[in-house]
């Protein structure tokens, strides 16, 4: 199967079956039929696309409810450090983070649940990230989590003096001061 479930509840990792020949390759990015089959029923209605050169550092972002989002990541080209912050009070996972390298090579995706916090870093020398997500974005329930809140020790794989940080992720508060809605 497609989908490689992880330790967080929900959280789970894509690998698209990749035919390659002498011409390239190809794969279904995403198929409902496929989705489905798993289990997971979306119903995608917005995609969000980005570029970004290395040491850019996007995160940690969620919408809270009633319109919080699902996500599907994959990178279009070069690679990041794609990072998922469990944030649903009373999950086994709750404050736990989940970092996986996403890029145009492994062809990996991540599906994100409601009650993550998002973020990644760009460690080569450019990438595009591509998602898909099952919620308009809606900027009065727009939350964030500090991308170097200590109690996470999130590896971003990017050395202090290169990180590229905007100005809004970084006036974002801690996970524990963190506007949060979430239940597990």
């Amino acid at each position: 199967m497609p989908f490689v479930k992880t330790d967080f509840p929900g959280l789970m990792v894509f690998e698209p079956k990749v035919f390659e020949d002498s011409r390239g390759y190809f794969f279904e990015s995403y198929n409902e039929n496929t989705f489905s089959t798993e289990g997971v029923a979306i119903k995608f209605v917005q995609d969000n696309q980005a570029q970004s050169s290395y040491g850019v550092i996007r995160g940690l972002h969620y919408q809270l409810n009633p319109h919080a989002q699902i996500k599907l990541i994959r990178v279009l080209s070069g690679a990041i450090v794609d990072v998922a912050v469990d944030i649903r009070k009373g999950s086994p996972t709750y404050g736990k983070v989940f970092e996986l390298e996403l890029s145009a090579a492994n062809k990996k995706q991540l599906l994100i649940p409601q009650g993550f916090a998002h973020g990644y870093s760009v460690i080569s020398s450019t990438a595009e990230v591509f998602y898909k997500c099952d919620e308009f974005y809606h900027k009065e329930t727009e939350g964030g989590i500090m991308y170097n809140d200590a109690a996470l020790n999130i590896n971003w794989q990017i050395p202090a003096d290169k990180a590229i940080i905007s100005e809004k992720d970084l006036k974002h508060p801690v996970l524990h001061n963190c506007i949060n809605n979430f239940t597990f």
